[in-house]
């Protein structure tokens, strides 16, 4: 049996990421933008185990990379006059304005987002530019969806944040009451930034993703598999995934 905490094994031609934890069950995850395969086993299990449970696995593994390859991407952003970018599920095209001022981003309306540079930006400075604002329009939408649900679910989330994150929704962490939300969030349909907080949110009730997870998310926000798919069918972000 492997006993180093990182390493990958291959499964009738498939290259599967192994993360050993001090965790109870193992846990498979296929993820964008091309299925990448990881597992996230006990430090108990072989090798060999996992090789079998991921071959059980192998029809729903090869179903979720189907979805993946199906999904729309966008190409790398150069954000430019005439360039497609989505915010809150709804696509936008971009009118670049250059000016002596500070930058800003200014929703002109329902299909212009207007963006004020300096002449000489780079891509990446536009770029910039546009995360922040992205990062500013969800730090106003996630307070009253905080307040709304530690209501609602009688919970108390101690901190929260936003960052870039290359294979999550969403994180949380149990014994801080910290949630982390990606920036990606930005761009999808509200209710999709509402469905991973929510989620997020029922780990400070249930860490693990078991049948008492799911009751509760089935209990407090009935409709949330639907939320899920939307996400999952929604742009994939261009990014260089190195990992």
């Amino acid at each position: 049996m492997a006993t180093d905490g990182h390493h990958h094994i291959s499964v009738n031609g498939l290259t599967v990421e192994i993360v050993r934890k001090d965790i109870k069950n193992l846990h498979l995850g296929v993820y964008p933008p091309d299925g990448r395969v990881r597992v996230a086993a006990p430090l108990v299990i072989s090798d060999d185990a996992i090789r079998l449970a991921v071959i059980g696995k192998l029809g729903w593994i090869r179903r979720q990379r189907e979805k993946f390859n199906a999904q729309p991407r966008q190409s790398k952003r150069e954000v430019v006059s005439g360039e497609s970018h989505y915010f809150q599920g709804r696509r936008y095209r971009i009118r670049v304005v250059y000016h002596d001022g500070a930058a800003t981003v200014v929703l002109r309306n329902k299909t212009t987002i207007e963006i004020k540079v300096r002449p000489g930006t780079t891509a990446e400075q536009r770029l910039k530019v546009v995360e922040r604002w992205y990062r500013e329009q969800m730090k106003a939408a996630v307070p009253p969806l905080l307040t709304k649900w530690q209501s609602l679910l009688g919970v108390q989330v101690a901190d929260w944040g936003i960052k870039k994150m290359k294979t999550k929704w969403g994180s949380c962490s149990v014994v801080a009451s910290r949630i982390w939300l990606n920036l990606e969030l930005a761009k999808k349909p509200p209710q999709c930034l509402e469905y991973v907080l929510v989620h997020e949110m029922v780990h400070l009730m249930e860490r693990h993703h078991n049948d008492r997870f799911t009751a509760l998310m089935d209990r407090h926000l009935p409709h949330w598999r639907s939320y899920r798919e939307e996400l999952n069918r929604a742009p994939l972000g261009h990014e260089d995934w190195t990992h």
